[in-house]
């Protein structure tokens, strides 16, 4: 026992090495980590009592541990045996399977990552951008959503933009967890948007042990009242105008909401100008959604944007308004005939055009489209008369903004080429007809009802008034 045993030294190294990992990881690393997840619960605790609507524990449980959750819940038990006797694959084989697209889906959030430096990125970025401006349409709605509901923002998907924004101005009510598509799988974006909380999810999966699985985490997340924001449309509008709702993400929300109240809260959003509108009006031409948008092209345009602010030439892309809508309860759509998702969708459509932000170059699009040439003075005329029938002016940009506005988004869209001027007048490129019409879409379903009531104002109006 008390032998000299000779070693080599690269082994004596080698041992010496396992010996210090084997320390570190059975000793000191759970210590560090219960140190370190000691401060960070007493660092979300203080968080909370800020925040209106307070993070809950399902979204700050260890990645590993929800994983674990999702893919021994019976749910998803049962559809690893129906596929493996579907396949005649072993369940084992399956159950791995399982196991893939859960770590795949579900997000490891990082309360840090978001309030540290999400939110102060997304303001940053989007007021650098835009001239960012918010109405709440239901304050009084809003504050009285029960404590313990479920909240869901439904949201239409005008830009990549959209999740910067609603993320930098629903700061102060919670940490959202989004639904993400494939686009953003990509490293090191993927790791990035994980620890803000979004989770993956294949738009076109035909896999129904997938769609259990995702099921699942979305029933799971809904069920322990994690704030969530999807895009019933299931993309970016390609045309600009509303597009039909999909039903796969609300209809798991709704299946899984389980005992717990879900509240949906409409969210709508416009652009002056959307950063990737040539890329959808493109894929528009070419009839699909893929987009030829290279990082090469991305990396150049941001490259020249940082240019112009160091030599004093930037400019902001005008407005970007978001306007929050009527809650909607879960409750009200229950003992609907059928599936209840269906009116449901209806319904949250209906009030996201309710608050559709109306902004000026969507506007004179919308004007040239319709009522062909016309002078400036002319433009800004109409919008004054438009505008003076809105049903709720607040949530639309003023006719006196828009009016001051007026001579940059024309010179804007005629730098573009989506209009031409011939002397006074402006009117519809037809070169650049597809983007006139892409923002012209926009707009029209919150524009045709004031154009109606001031039509038929106009009628009813005493001769000579």
């Amino acid at each position: 026992m008390t032998q000299t045993v000779e070693l080599p030294l690269w082994l004596f190294i080698l041992i010496v090495v396992f010996a210090a990992v084997t320390f570190a990881s059975h000793f000191l690393f759970p210590s560090v980590r219960w140190f370190f997840r000691r401060r960070l619960e007493r660092a979300v605790s203080r968080l909370n009592t800020r925040l209106q609507r307070p993070i809950q524990p399902f979204k700050l449980a260890r990645r590993h541990d929800t994983i674990q959750r999702v893919i021994y819940d019976p749910e998803v038990s049962h559809a690893v045996q129906d596929h493996a006797r579907a396949t005649g694959t072993p369940e084992a084989v399956v159950f791995e399977q399982a196991r893939r697209f859960a770590g795949e889906i579900v997000p490891s959030f990082s309360a840090f990552t978001y309030f540290s430096f999400a939110t102060r990125a997304a303001r940053l970025i989007g007021n650098a951008l835009y001239d960012v401006r918010l109405a709440y349409a239901d304050e009084a709605g809003f504050r009285a959503i029960d404590p313990d509901a479920t909240v869901v923002y439904v949201m239409n998907h005008r830009s990549n933009m959209d999740y910067v924004l609603v993320t930098y101005l629903s700061a102060e009510q919670s940490a959202l967890s989004y639904a993400v598509g494939e686009w953003a799988r990509v490293w090191p974006l993927s790791r990035l948007i994980r620890a803000l909380g979004a989770y993956f999810i294949r738009r076109r999966s035909g896999s129904e042990l997938y769609r259990a699985v995702l099921a699942t985490y979305v029933r799971q997340a809904t069920e322990a009242g994690v704030t969530q924001a999807i895009f019933p449309e299931g993309g970016l509008s390609l045309t600009g105008a509303l597009m039909q709702p999909k039903l796969g993400l609300l209809k798991y929300i709704v299946d899984g909401s389980g005992e717990r109240e879900v509240v949906f809260v409409p969210v709508a959003l416009n652009y002056d100008r959307v950063l990737e509108d040539s890329v959808l009006t493109d894929a528009a031409s070419r009839r699909e959604r893929r987009f030829r948008a290279r990082i090469g092209v991305i990396t150049w345009w941001f490259v020249k944007q940082v240019w112009r602010k160091s030599v004093g030439r930037y400019q902001r892309f005008g407005t970007a308004a978001v306007n929050f809508g009527r809650p909607v309860s879960l409750s009200d759509f229950r003992n609907s005939p059928g599936d209840p998702s269906i009116p449901l969708a209806r319904d949250l459509m209906k009030r996201i055009v309710e608050v559709l932000p109306i902004v000026t170059a969507p506007l004179v699009c919308w004007l040239l489209r319709e009522e062909g040439a016309m002078s400036e003075s002319q433009i800004a005329d109409r919008i004054r008369k438009l505008l003076v029938s809105a049903r709720d002016p607040d949530l639309h940009l003023s006719a006196d903004a828009m009016i001051t506005s007026l001579p940059d988004t024309m010179s804007e869209l005629n730098k573009r080429g989506v209009v031409v001027r011939a002397g006074d007048l402006y009117a519809p490129s037809e070169a650049r007809r597809a983007l006139l019409d892409y923002y012209a879409a926009s707009v029209a379903p919150a524009i045709e009802p004031f154009r109606h009531a001031a039509v038929a104002k106009q009628i009813s109006a005493p001769a000579g008034s």
